[in-house]
């Protein structure tokens, strides 16, 4: 109960606030549209502006300007002959009050929006909805404007540089309340792209920069291209400086050349970071990296992660492949320790992966690594050796990187072992993951996440814990501990399963731009048979949209008390897919 007055007491005093502002931003003219009409209410009072300091006899002679701003601003939304009657008010200071009528709005009886010439037959140059300029709409000047502007931005996005308009007219007949809008754009040629130039430093290999090129000579002009290879570049970790002219003023015979000036960026940096979350509490980070080391762009770093339960660091070596945008073979050797619930296991990593980026826009990770693990799980030890090839696929999706309203992730993991190819047992392991994001109406946002996995074997006992399943925890089943949900030997320890079945639901409720309340529902466990019991948790949460990523505070109560399940708080930070 407190919390919620708490919660009420800031919603009053954020509203008085908002009311403060507003009411001293109306300063000493106040206009007040009869009826239900927000956006006029807004226009109006937006091109009058903030008038201060002024004396009764200063508002009278000011009176007839204001009267001008607030007709023209109701023009502006298509009501033409609104009825407006103003008078002063006494006190200190005087204020003048303009009450407005609107009055019956301008409606437009035809509308002509016609384009001309190669891009008629262009599937390419598209102009969006017209109807906020149907024929019975209310006549708006700033739609006008809105599609006569996208009209020319396409335009000039798909190289129709010469393109014109020979009709641009929006006719308004104030007695006879009707409008007519005609917009004729005739494009001229489409340009096509010329030559790609780099004008750069020397540090990098010529072969290397044109590997970034995607651009063919004689394609089609887009700005679109121009903006991606001036992203792949930028994006690629070796440039301080990345500059992408294509002028269609330097264009010849109607190919417009493309220059690329770069500048090569400082080669290593190092970073450190703390963080925290409740699956392993407080943690390090810390990273070197050296963005190139040759002029064919091969590069190295390394990093660490420090926790309690868990410990590792890791190098590794890459060579970028065709494109290296998206392509690049990977070398890496790491070392990890946990201590986690009740496993404890050391592990020795040496590996290879190709990474490469399907027509689709799939990522294909093909690997092949070595891994030496020693463990001990409640009081039985094991030592395991295993040669593991393997292939993933993931894909996402996203309308923005770091705060997005609708997307997915899928991800797909096959990793495994045989005796004979130097390992000491046969596996094979698979997981999936799928994540997505949807918001409805006035950004409701609704979440869902199904992971599944399944390890083979001709003996469990053999698979070491790194490939055991375990759930519970901030990013699995919350209301439960960090991998304490898992099948147990005769003595109670947990000792992980062959299965994991684990997914949830989440409702978001926008507070603010970056505040929201959520209600969540979870379940899953890592199990050994598929008929076995899953787990529950539910509960609510805050998010808050910080400018390094969303943060999370969850409180969830675990419904199954002999599964471990309790009252728990969580905090995780990271994207949400």
């Amino acid at each position: 109960m407190r919390t919620i007055r708490l919660l009420a007491l800031f919603g009053i005093l954020l509203t008085a606030v908002v009311s403060t502002s507003l009411a001293h931003a109306a300063g000493q003219v106040v206009v007040r549209v009869q009826g239900d009409y927000p956006a006029l209410q807004e226009n109006a009072t937006n091109f009058v502006g903030t008038v201060e300091d002024r004396s009764a006899a200063s508002l009278r002679r000011y009176e007839s300007h204001a009267e001008s701003q607030v007709r023209e601003a109701l023009r502006a939304l298509g009501y033409y002959s609104p009825a407006i009657r103003s008078r002063i008010e006494d006190g200190e200071p005087p204020t003048l009050i303009f009450e407005v009528e609107p009055g019956q709005p301008v409606k437009i009886t035809e509308r002509v929006v016609r384009i001309e010439g190669p891009a008629s037959e262009d599937p390419e140059f598209e102009i969006g909805a017209l109807s906020q300029i149907a024929p019975g709409e209310v006549v708006n000047h700033g739609t006008y404007e809105s599609v006569r502007s996208r009209i020319r931005n396409q335009a000039r996005t798909l190289g129709y540089f010469q393109g014109e308009f020979t009709e641009r007219t929006l006719r308004v007949d104030p007695d006879a309340g009707t409008a007519e809008v005609r917009l004729v754009f005739t494009s001229g040629p489409r340009y096509a792209f010329g030559e790609v130039s780099f004008e750069s430093d020397g540090t990098f290999e010529h072969e290397l920069l044109e590997d970034f090129v995607e651009i063919q000579p004689g394609e089609p002009y887009s700005a679109d291209r121009v903006a991606e290879l001036d992203s792949n570049l930028s994006n690629s970790g070796y440039f301080g400086s990345v500059i992408v002219d294509a002028a269609s003023e330097q264009a010849q015979d109607l190919r417009v050349p493309v220059n690329v000036r770069l500048r090569a960026r400082d080669p290593r940096s190092v970073a450190a970071g703390v963080g925290f979350s409740t699956d392993v509490g407080p943690r390090f980070r810390g990273t070197w990296t050296e963005y190139w080391i040759n002029s064919r762009g091969h590069r190295r770093g390394a990093e660490t992660e420090l926790s309690a339960p868990r410990q590792n660091v890791t190098a590794y070596y890459e060579l970028p492949l065709d494109p290296p945008m998206t392509d690049a073979l990977r070398f890496a050797a790491g070392y990890q320790r946990e201590d986690i619930e009740d496993v404890e296991s050391e592990r020795l990593t040496f590996g290879q992966q190709w990474r490469h980026q399907t027509v689709n826009d799939w990522t294909r990770i093909v690997g092949l690594r070595w891994e030496g693990e020693r463990y001990t799980i409640g009081e039985e030890e094991g030592d395991s050796q295993l040669l593991l090839p393997s292939l993933g696929y993931s894909k996402l999706a996203v309308d923005s990187p770091l705060d997005p309203s609708r997307g997915y992730r899928l991800q797909l993991d096959v990793t495994g072992a045989h005796r004979g190819l130097l390992s000491t047992a046969d596996i094979f392991h698979v997981v999936g993951v799928a994540r997505g994001l949807v918001t409805v109406g006035d950004g409701h946002r609704f979440l869902g996440r199904l992971q599944i996995g399944g390890v083979a074997t001709n003996n469990f006992d053999d698979v070491p814990p790194s490939l055991r399943f375990f759930a519970g925890g901030d990013q699995s089943v919350r209301g439960y501990g960090y991998e304490t949900l898992s099948p147990e030997d005769d003595d109670g320890n947990t000792i992980g399963g062959r299965y994991l079945v684990a997914g949830s639901v989440e409702y978001q409720y926008p507070i603010t731009d970056q505040w929201r309340l959520a209600a969540f529902y979870d379940r899953g466990n890592a199990i050994n048979s598929l008929t076995d019991p899953l787990a529950t948790g539910v509960g609510l949460g805050v998010r808050w949209v910080s400018p390094v990523g969303p943060l999370r505070l969850d409180i969830a109560n675990g419904l199954d008390e002999d599964l471990g399940g309790s009252w728990r708080i969580h905090f995780s930070m990271g994207p949400e897919l």
